[in-house]
């Protein structure tokens, strides 16, 4: 399933990776720069935490129009569904800032 990829960066720790796929929270929001041109409502944002694809959250919403608080620059907020599907083995997957898109290549079925 396409979707993009989102790192989880170290600073935020394995506590929020845990509550993205444990149950403890119900929505997360991500945010990308300007407006998704290849991302729908039911697709998945891919997370990767040490330099791991560890899971994936549907897409349950997409609010273009906001902005960045630190540059000022446009950005949408990408809301998704949690808890979601957590691999039991994660998959080794370069970490990167921002947003990649992703066919979800490698995803177990």
């Amino acid at each position: 399933m396409r979707g993009i990829t989102k790192t989880i960066p170290q600073k935020e720790g394995i506590e929020t990776i845990n509550a993205l796929y444990d149950g403890s929270i119900k929505e997360y929001e991500f945010h990308m720069a300007g407006t998704p041109s290849k991302l729908d409502v039911g697709d998945y944002v891919y997370t990767i935490f040490n330099d791991q694809l560890v899971g994936r959250l549907q897409v349950t919403r997409i609010e273009p129009g906001h902005v960045n608080p630190n540059s000022g620059r446009p950005r949408t907020l990408i809301y998704v569904k949690a808890p979601g599907e957590r691999l039991e083995n994660p998959i080794p997957f370069k970490g990167h800032r921002g947003t990649r898109y992703f066919d979800g290549a490698g995803w177990p079925e």
